[in-house]
């Protein structure tokens, strides 16, 4: 189910050089939140280097297993059963995406579920850098009660129709996107952007061929697919806030904490520490007396961390609460 529209643009004169060219503002529905959920449908509004919309894709797909919380997004096997797959879809997905700014309301969640996508279907997204709107919003200030899209909507009296919709989803954020990106012009703010890179998920055991950064030795295609096998390296950008202190039950994360993370999680651990730098923290590999919290969903287990944690009396919460606690972190204080 594919549909496109282009319209006129119109920009205002003055612009930092430094911006970005262009934009695809993103946004998918998917089975569920972890690493092995499937993408079921993708909207992409493309917008000049302004802001001004140029044309928009919607395309349901087939996720080759069931749809997930439908009570969420509406979407039955009935209605995905016939929709194309991913990797039929993946070079028109791609021509809106070359050469484009991905932008998506908590980007790190939408790049990654596309880069799983891509890697299975034996490609690579065309994607270098991402902005997402929430960290947008925090570099603007807005007067915003909480980081969902719909009180960014409300904002900019966007008028959202039907939510969780791939299709509406993203034009609410293209038409929220456009004066928040007018306003960072105005004021020369730097733009947040962050590194795409491409996921290593599968491996074809007839080849020598590896999608993405690096392998571990996982199965082929025939394999199966082990969740825990694999972790890209990479070497994470330095906090620039000073470190606040502890955690305080009842209290609200500040910028500059340092998080630690012990055990399994629900949600893939990368985008867990993405969103946590993202949000302006400090994720830290190892437990120290100088850790803010530690986030693990089995407080009684016996590793290294957890026994740090209770020898220095460091705050435990579950990954549930950590993310209800990223919703709203405080501000660093100034120096």
């Amino acid at each position: 189910m594919l549909e496109d529209r282009t319209t006129a643009a119109s920009s205002p004169t003055a612009w930092p050089a430094a911006y970005p060219q262009g934009y695809a503002v993103v946004d998918v529905e998917t089975t569920g939140l972890a690493r092995d959920d499937r993408i079921i449908s993708a909207a992409v509004y493309r917008l000049d280097a302004r802001g001004e919309v140029e044309d928009h894709w919607y395309t349901l797909v087939n996720p080759e297993r069931d749809p997930g919380p439908v009570w969420i997004h509406g979407l039955t096997t009935d209605v995905l059963e016939s929709a194309p797959l991913f990797q039929d879809i993946a070079g028109e997905f791609s021509a809106r995406l070359d050469g484009r700014v991905l932008v998506a309301h908590n980007a790190v969640f939408d790049w990654q579920m596309i880069a799983r996508e891509y890697a299975r279907a034996e490609r690579e997204a065309p994607v270098r850098q991402r902005l997402c709107t929430i960290a947008l919003s925090k570099e603007l200030a807005l007067p915003l009660p909480n980081h969902k899209l719909e009180s960014l909507a409300a904002h900019f009296g966007v008028v959202q129709q039907r939510a969780h919709h791939a299709l509406d989803d993203a034009r609410v954020l293209a038409e929220a996107f456009r004066p928040s990106l007018r306003a960072a012009a105005a004021s020369s703010v730097r733009l947040p952007l962050q590194e795409c890179r491409p996921l290593t998920e599968w491996r074809d055991t007839a080849s020598t061929a590896v999608i993405g950064q690096q392998a571990n030795g996982y199965g082929g295609y025939g394999g199966g697919y082990r969740p825990t096998s694999w972790r890209p390296s990479r070497k994470r950008p330095a906090c620039p806030h000073p470190n606040p202190g502890r955690y305080e039950d009842g209290k609200r994360l500040k910028q500059g904490m340092r998080v630690a993370f012990s055990g399994d999680t629900s949600i893939e651990r990368d985008l867990l520490e993405d969103r946590a730098i993202e949000a302006g923290l400090h994720v830290s590999t190892s437990l120290s007396r100088l850790t803010s919290l530690l986030v693990t969903n089995d407080p009684d287990a016996s590793t290294s961390k957890v026994v740090k944690a209770r020898q220095y009396g460091t705050p435990v919460v579950d990954e549930a609460a950590f993310g209800q606690l990223l919703r709203d972190v405080e501000p660093a204080s100034e120096r």
